[in-house]
């Protein structure tokens, strides 16, 4: 094996309040969120990002007037970057944002110009959705195209059930447990970024991968003799007025004080800590529990840097190097997408 280079994908964050409002433009201009054609994409941008702005600079206000997603992402390459190199393999990894630097056309310029033979394309979403996982690698195959980056590359697609994610999360869990009264009843809320309905329609596998995420952080936690009666799967971050996938994070909040029950929320479709977990869970999500009777409200940490989560990657780098000629693989070893998902990547 020659050089070889690690591509994190993630999505990005602001760096100053100043970047606020273009952050959110390029959000919105990317076809697979809006996908009208090019010129009103484009206007629906310029007007969602103008009127959001306002509102997202005060919730990074909270954060200190930026993101904190660039840094632990930045802790993650380091420490996939000194696992991979603990074996021997000449590796650098490298991180591509989608939405605000390092952006895709500088990642591929640094991977081109560092001589990389070999690419493996690395999401840090769990769970494939074409809105997140998808446009980051097509982002990265047109550029690669255009800067003539010819180094042999591979997807990783999804990962949704891989042991280093769910034993690092369940583990987080049950520290988090241990660390409450447990005479509580509570009950344990999976809360993912939401999608509108629509893209699930059209063949998106991203609920269903939320699921298997879900199940299989279960199944670690029994064996980590945690015993979890009640669970569920919901959805946050809803804006606009299109229908989102039910059932709502905040409905859930709703209804666990109705029944006068405790609440432990885990961001299953995070690795790291931003604006939806630090803010959106831990700030307004924990004010409205207060407010509708929740008799308390506990939230474990992402994975972040967590060692079964990152050898985890490492494992998932090693194996997709492995897999023939194969330009997109599923990084559990699952295979494909249950079901019939038309958006599914591995999808023949």
């Amino acid at each position: 094996m020659g050089k070889l280079a690690v591509v994190l994908f993630n999505l990005g964050g602001p760096d100053k309040p100043e970047s606020v409002e273009p952050f959110l433009f390029n959000l919105f201009n990317d076809p697979a969120i809006i996908g009208a054609p090019t010129p009103i994409r484009w206007l629906l941008a310029k007007y969602i990002s103008k009127k959001r702005a306002p509102i997202a600079r005060g919730i990074y206000e909270n954060l200190g007037g930026k993101s904190p997603l660039l840094e632990h992402t930045k802790a993650q390459a380091d420490g996939l970057a000194e696992r991979l190199q603990q074996r021997d393999i000449e590796a650098k990894v490298f991180i591509a944002m989608r939405y605000w630097h390092p952006m895709t056309a500088e990642t591929v310029k640094a991977v081109k110009n560092w001589g990389a033979d070999e690419v493996v394309l690395l999401p840090l979403y769990p769970q494939f959705s074409t809105t997140t996982s998808g446009s980051s690698i097509n982002a990265w195959r047109t550029e690669a195209d255009r800067q003539q980056l010819t180094a042999k590359t591979k997807a990783v697609c999804c990962y949704p059930t891989l042991p280093g994610f769910a034993i690092a999360q369940a583990r987080l869990i049950k520290e988090t447990l241990a660390a409450h009264e447990q005479a509580l009843p509570y009950r344990l809320l999976f809360s993912a970024h939401g999608l509108p309905e629509r893209i699930i329609e059209k063949g998106d596998p991203y609920v269903s991968q939320i699921e298997q995420s879900a199940e299989a952080i279960i199944d670690q936690l029994m064996q980590q003799n945690v015993e979890i009666a009640d669970w569920r799967v919901c959805y946050q971050s809803r804006v606009g007025r299109l229908k989102w996938v039910e059932p709502y994070t905040e409905d859930e909040i709703e209804r666990a004080g109705e029944e006068n029950l405790a609440l432990l929320v885990v961001p299953i479709a995070f690795v790291s800590e931003h604006s939806e977990t630090l803010v959106e869970l831990d700030i307004e999500y924990r004010e409205l529990a207060a407010e509708k009777g929740v008799s308390a409200y506990w939230r474990p940490s992402t994975v972040l840097t967590a060692p079964e989560y990152l050898d985890g990657l490492r494992d998932m780098v090693l194996s997709c190097l492995e897999t023939g000629d194969l330009s997109v693989c599923r990084g559990d070893g699952h295979g494909v997408c249950a079901g019939t998902f038309a958006a599914c990547p591995m999808k023949g």
